[in-house]
């Protein structure tokens, strides 16, 4: 199977395998936080570019399109043109984007530094994975090294949220670009202690497979996007979605016929590797649609400044990584992975439960801190595996793509979170205030309906995670692993190639 097989310690001594964790969590981080972290400061960006309300969303939507459907094909392109200088090109791409960003001088410019940053951000996101499954393949530290970058894959949001607020009030908007040159930077300072796994060289790239899976992600992901402001029976939605289906489709029936294709199917329809993935999309749902509304519930009807309300998310953080680096990386290595995600989802599932129970007074340690909490804990439960098992006992060829799917995963989980519990909490919002005003601009009933319209959504969302408990429950078959085996889960080593 491999050129040249490697041992756990291969060449990378057990110290210097931790410290290249750390630049590749900081390039995960980088990538991760950029989701939300904008999303502080677009208040700030939209008065100072001049663009209208209706604009504002494609700040954000312009780096999740060009990210989420551009992942499989970045994930290939790691492995062709091996994973660290993937990695390298990723994060200088990443930052210049970024510089290019904070120094838009019009809303066009802006957009198109987002939409470069997604562009970039699909290169770099599969190799940092996929360079952490080559480096740790002893079955502890593996569980360990996951279970971290496994919470920066959850609590990056949440991160970004923080920083964003502190960036904006204490500087510039433009600080939330710039930043990440910083973080950049930094990353790129640790590439000479990341292992370099051998390229698939020689290997055609599958044109009709990338064209017709990243015009199938670019459709769902913008038809998504636009279910909040256009409605989901609208033309705008179902059109691109359909089609997105449709394309799809056509991709998996080429991919079965191609001699070297671009997503091997048997990446995907692996049981272990599958659920790993929709699991990940599952937790998405949770994590990105709770921090979205919350950051609405605690801004707007609560009054918190950006600063404080990053700072009142902190608690969520902290719970994922309690949750990913100290309990699931240590049960990791001696139970199966739905012994994890199960009860992870269920967790969470209780957590947006008790934010049902949210009022227009309710105090933050009542509710809003309690459902953090549990939010918090089980999605480190649910992240930790799932990061680990998406690259279960596939060889290297195939390393790179499978780390793009669980990243894919991620994305249409953040898009179908953002489209419809926003558009089920602006129904019932619209339906609360319809029936409840009694004389125009009353802001109790304003502040009610609000809120009447996050928890909606939040009752939507535990029910989704619950249900998704029992589909991982049910389809998750990875038998436990043994304690003593080089990796947890996988089968061969893997090919590495350490220079």
């Amino acid at each position: 199977m491999s050129d040249i097989e490697s041992t756990p310690q291969a060449g990378v001594g057990g110290g210097r395998r931790w410290l290249a964790l750390v630049f590749i969590c900081l390039a995960q981080l980088m990538v991760v936080l950029d989701v939300t972290i904008v999303n502080i400061a677009l208040p700030s960006a939209q008065a100072d570019l001049d663009f209208s309300d209706g604009d504002r969303q494609w700040v954000v939507t312009a780096y999740t399109l060009a990210f989420g459907s551009l992942l499989l094909l970045g994930g290939r392109l790691a492995d062709y043109t091996g994973r660290r200088r993937a990695f390298i090109i990723g994060t200088i791409g990443f930052a210049a984007a970024s510089a290019l960003g904070g120094a838009a001088g019009s809303f066009e410019l802006l957009l198109a530094a987002r939409a470069l940053q997604g562009v970039f951000g699909a290169l770099l996101a599969p190799a940092a994975l996929s360079l952490l499954a080559v480096t740790f393949t002893e079955t502890h530290e593996r569980a360990k090294a996951f279970g971290i970058f496994g919470g920066i894959a959850a609590g990056g949001g949440a991160i970004g949220l923080l920083l964003g607020g502190w960036l904006t009030d204490a500087f510039d908007w433009r600080w939330c670009m710039y930043v990440n040159c910083v973080i950049a930077f930094l990353a790129l300072c640790g590439t000479a202690l990341l292992p370099n796994p051998r390229a698939s060289h020689g290997v055609r790239l599958d044109l009709p497979g990338v064209l017709l899976v990243t015009t199938g992600l670019v459709a769902i992901v913008y038809g998504l996007s636009e279910a909040e402001s256009e409605g989901w029976s609208s033309g705008m939605v179902l059109g691109p979605i359909t089609l997105g289906v449709l394309l799809l489709a056509a991709f998996a029936v080429v991919e079965a016929r191609t001699a070297e294709p671009l997503l091997r199917l048997r990446v995907v329809w692996d049981r272990t590797r599958g659920t790993a993935y929709l699991s990940a999309a599952i937790a998405m749902i949770g994590m990105l649609g709770t921090m979205f509304l919350l950051t609405f519930y605690i801004q707007i009807v609560k009054g918190y400044s950006p600063v404080k309300a990053g700072v009142s998310f902190l608690p969520m953080t902290l719970a994922v990584a309690v949750a990913a680096g100290g309990i699931a990386s240590r049960l990791l290595p001696r139970v199966p992975p739905r012994a994890l995600m199960t009860p992870g989802m269920l967790i969470s599932a209780c957590g947006l439960t008790w934010l049902t129970r949210l009022e227009p007074d309710s105090g933050y340690a009542e509710v809003p801190l309690v459902g953090m909490l549990l939010i918090g804990l089980g999605m480190g439960l649910v992240m930790a595996p799932a990061m680990n098992y998406a690259t279960h006992g596939v060889g290297a060829e195939d390393a790179g793509v499978a780390s793009g799917m669980v990243n894919t995963g991620q994305q249409i989980g953040g898009s179908i979170a953002t489209a419809l519990l926003n558009t089920l909490a602006a129904n019932a919002t619209t339906d609360y205030i319809s029936d409840h005003m009694t004389r125009p601009g009353d802001q109790a009933v304003l502040q009610a309906g609000l809120v009447e319209g996050y928890t909606t959504a939040f009752a939507w969302a535990a029910g989704i995670l619950a249900v998704g408990s029992l589909v991982i429950a049910a389809l998750m078959n990875t038998p436990r692993p043994n304690p003593g085996a080089q990796a947890a889960g996988s089968g061969d080593p893997v090919p590495v190639h350490l220079g």
